[in-house]
């Protein structure tokens, strides 16, 4: 019988896409609710936007990003410090054999966007826009 590729495409299996989305959920909960008895994480509203998981599930990096552009090494510093126990709440409520080893890095996707809303508004760039869809015609 032939193995099964698991592949969910160029971002993971589904297993890795399922386990990082149940973990980001949770992440997200426990600092809304101010599960973890930090100063420093309850003082801040924390936006969690992805998670990503190694394919083997051993590692998971969580993409965090203070509301109102906070101290975001503020924010990964506190994190960092009660990575155990939030490892241990994600571990109670995933119920999963191996809960993979928390990372956490700030999440750029919102300056990428205006990064890229920026460039497209550049007039030499619009310029050269409509000058390809002139050709294409």
């Amino acid at each position: 019988m032939a193995k099964r590729s698991h592949s969910g495409g160029p971002n993971g299996s589904h297993r890795t896409l399922r386990v990082g989305e149940a973990i980001r959920r949770r992440l997200s909960e426990l600092l809304q609710r101010g599960e973890i008895h930090d100063p420093d994480l309850t003082a801040m509203s924390i936006t969690v936007g992805e998670v990503r998981v190694s394919p083997d599930l051993s590692s998971a990096t969580a993409y965090v990003l203070p509301l109102g552009g906070g101290d975001a090494d503020l924010l990964l510093d506190a994190l960092r410090r009660n990575r155990g126990e939030i490892r241990h709440h994600i571990a109670k409520a995933l119920q999963i054999k191996h809960v993979p080893d928390l990372k956490f890095a700030v999440d750029d996707t919102f300056d990428r966007m205006d990064a890229t809303r920026r460039m497209f508004a550049d007039e030499r760039v619009r310029r050269d826009l409509d000058t390809e869809g002139d050709e294409e015609e």
